[in-house]
């Protein structure tokens, strides 16, 4: 496979990190495999996203393809970077088309990057999430390697202004133990044993992180760690408002 962009942005992406000072700690990259498939999920914090949890990647020479709304894809700017890339596009009317695309990407050896939340966690916990990303590792024979991000939705996440140039941000990335779903296994309870993994390494970044928000920054912590974040409860109220909107202008349109 053709590597014209991926290496390109990297590189732009490391130069910008460098100077912006961003204070990276990266735990656990040694269980990225260096060769063959791999799904790895992350939990959804901000709009950068895809950046950071890619970088779990790159100490294993590995480059991540990340399954992404359809939307991105449509974006004149985005769009070319992302086919660039490599990443698959989601249609949410046609999903299967996009699952046959990760399964023979995962097939062929590649990593595929999933958001298993779906959308980005407006409580900073780790939202439900569904069992397709245990369902395509067990049809594609691969591991499945949980990752949590801390940090990056300080820099840009839902419903806050983007704040990209501010320097000296931590961010922490920390990649989990290698799960082995197969065939025959409970999915949902495989679900629910990624989910309670994503949970602790979760809980464990933002605990170990190295800043303490004060006074209005608090909004980036989550309620149960002080901050002024929205609940888990309060944040799927959030979801299902905007969900709603989003239907009605739709309809309207």
């Amino acid at each position: 496979m053709s590597e014209i962009v991926y290496p390109p942005v990297i590189k732009a992406a490391q130069g910008l990190f460098k100077a912006l000072n961003i204070k990276f700690r990266l735990e656990g990259t040694e269980r990225i495999p260096r060769t063959g498939g791999a799904v790895l999920v992350s939990n959804h914090v901000s709009y950068l996203d895809f950046i950071f949890a890619g970088l779990a990647a790159h100490p294993a020479g590995r480059l991540v393809r990340f399954m992404a709304k359809k939307e991105i894809f449509d974006n004149r700017i985005a769009g070319p970077l992302m086919r660039g890339m490599h990443h698959i596009p989601v249609d949410r009317n046609a999903g299967a088309a996009s699952y046959k695309a990760a399964l023979t990407a995962l097939k062929s050896g590649e990593i595929i990057g999933v958001f298993a939340e779906a959308t980005i966690s407006r409580s900073f916990t780790v939202k439900e999430i569904k069992s397709g990303a245990v369902r395509m590792a067990v049809a594609a024979d691969v591991p499945l390697i949980p990752i949590t991000l801390w940090g990056p939705q300080r820099m840009w996440t839902k419903g806050r202004k983007r704040r990209l140039l501010q320097r000296g941000v931590p961010v922490t990335i920390l990649v989990g133990e290698p799960m082995y779903p197969k065939r025959g296994d409970n999915y949902d309870q495989v679900t629910a044993d990624l989910h309670a993994q994503l949970s602790e390494l979760l809980e464990k970044a933002q605990r170990e992180y190295p800043e303490l928000p004060a006074g209005a920054d608090r909004w980036w912590q989550p309620a149960y760690l002080g901050g002024t974040a929205p609940t888990p409860e309060q944040a799927e109220e959030l979801d299902r408002k905007e969900l709603e909107a989003r239907k009605n202008r739709g309809t309207e349109g």
